[in-house]
């Protein structure tokens, strides 16, 4: 199918049908608020920016974008004037409503204080577009357009705060074309995956409900994850342009050390990294062929580089919208890029499907409690294994593996379909475990001590594999742990020699 690239100056059928179906919804539901959503790199702004346009050319009323970042606001206000639409930007250096400019687009805080500072006068709006409508930040605004007709744009119609659902705040949901669909009609490139199951076990989630940017930088800053990211690069992306997500600064500075080692281009770019600097790292991004770039939450929105070849979600995330969002980098088509690559190292596909999955928005919009206890349920897994929390300090002495975790009950029921004693469980995780301390240890002693230290993961296992059992008494289970440790320290002494003979 041959690639198709926008002219800024026509839109394709499915956008029309959208901007169709939105005035309609304008003329039957006046000062209404309507939510669209629209998957990443299907052209919200170029949507959104032609509904303001038409907007003005039949209403003669004054229209504000709200956005959430200043890139965002940049490259909206690009657009407008490339559909011939005149705008003005309020942000914190410059501008009130001033007339002969009927449209604006602004940053949500500035807006808000020059409204509370009587310096802007809400009540002429006649249209509210919010950008990336997801986030809350917005909703502190929704009062003062009393005469608007407000839409929210997203790709994800899904509150970052479960508590504060966007059924609260938009009356409709109109949704446009599937990720399938506009890959299948040659709008977005179609995406080959590649997947590491990594244990997430020392990640902690925090207030916010995703996880902790310290837990996250401690997993992934270690060697095993560095060595199985450069891995994957070298197998799936080498000589591709890339983006690599992280989760915390050190963590990415970390890759860029990695793969600056390793002989591979690559730069570092955060949200603290000083704007000069930042446009020299993307134009050379660019410009680069076989450029990689890590960065940590500068990426996600604003950012268009149809040129990157390959994804590496080196992170996890509990946020759906996040997921989308980061894939979504790599998704742009051109004519000599039909695919792209996508290496999860977070457990995200596992967790939210494949991006190309189609998703139930309707769904997500009227019940977004039930949609949030299924994410739940796959960010805490289907098994034992994936709800039980090993300590970031235990993990801190096993350097050097990368699989600290042992699935009781799953191995438990592979046991019992194929016809094998369930001790066979027991004796799998006893040498999983006395090849962790071989792994780690320097002599016999320090490993025979590193057994000690799994102690607590011990107790764990054991109480796991006697709630298979279903009648086993307290006292075979005390024993069993018992046992277990000596076990475990006999196969480490059994072992040792064989290992370090060379």
């Amino acid at each position: 199918m041959k690639s198709k690239t926008q002219d800024k100056a026509s839109f394709y059928a499915y956008q029309e049908r959208d901007i169709a179906c939105i005035f309609e919804k304008m003329e039957v539901m006046p000062k209404s608020k309507l939510l669209y959503q629209l998957p990443t790199g299907g052209g919200k702004t170029m949507v959104f920016s032609e509904i303001a346009r038409r907007f003005i050319a039949q209403f003669g009323k004054t229209v504000v974008i709200l956005t959430h970042r200043k890139e965002l606001c940049t490259q909206t206000s690009g657009v407008l004037k490339k559909l011939g639409v005149q705008n003005c930007t309020i942000n914190s250096e410059s501008g009130n409503f001033k007339p002969g400019c009927d449209c604006y687009v602004a940053m949500v805080e500035t807006l808000r204080n020059r409204i509370k500072a009587k310096k802007i006068k809400p009540q002429g709006v006649g249209l509210v577009i919010i950008d990336e409508a997801h986030h809350n930040s917005f909703r502190k605004l929704l009062g003062s357009f009393k005469n608007a007709f407000v839409i929210g744009v997203t790709a994800t119609p899904f509150s970052s705060d479960i508590s504060k659902p966007m059924k609260y705040h938009y009356k409709t949901l109109v949704t446009g074309k599937s990720i399938a669909s506009l890959i299948n009609e040659g709008y977005l490139a179609k995406p080959k995956t590649f997947v590491h199951e990594v244990e997430l076990n020392s990640l902690k989630t925090g207030t916010h409900g995703d996880y902790t940017v310290s837990s996250s930088n401690e997993l992934y800053g270690s060697a095993p994850m560095q060595e199985l990211l450069l891995n994957s690069y070298r197998e799936n992306a080498s000589g591709k342009k890339t983006l690599i997500f992280n989760n915390g600064i050190i963590s990415s500075q970390k890759v860029c050390e990695t793969f600056t080692t390793a002989g591979i281009a690559i730069r570092h770019l955060d949200n603290k990294t000083p704007d000069d600097e930042r446009k020299e790292i993307l134009k050379w991004f660019k410009k680069t062929k076989d450029a990689v770039l890590t960065s940590v939450s500068i990426l996600t929105t604003g950012f268009d580089e149809p040129t990157v070849q390959h994804v590496i979600l080196n992170r996890a995330t509990t946020s759906v919208t996040l997921y989308h969002q980061m894939v979504g980098r790599g998704a742009r088509r051109l004519p000599s890029k039909k695919t792209f690559g996508i290496t999860d190292l977070g457990n995200n596909i596992q967790r939210f499907g494949p991006w190309e999955e189609p998703v139930d928005w309707q769904f997500v919009f009227e019940k977004p409690e039930e949609f949030a206890k299924q994410l739940q349920y796959h960010a805490t897994g289907h098994s034992a294994v994936q709800s039980h929390g090993m300590s970031a300090e235990l993990r801190a002495k096993f350097p050097n593996t990368l699989e600290m975790t042992f699935d009781i009950a799953a191995s438990y029921e592979e046991a019992i379909d194929i016809d094998k004693k369930p001790k066979t469980v027991i004796q799998q995780s006893v040498r999983q475990q006395a090849m962790m301390c071989l792994d780690n240890a320097q002599s016999l002693s320090q490993a025979i001590a590193l057994a000690g230290e799994l102690q607590p993961e011990i107790d764990w296992r054991v109480r796991q594999y006697v709630k298979c059992l279903d009648n086993a008494s307290k006292n075979y289970r005390d024993w069993l742990m018992e046992d277990y440790q000596n076990r475990l320290k006999g196969l480490i002494i059994k072992l040792y020699p064989k290992l370090h003979s060379a």
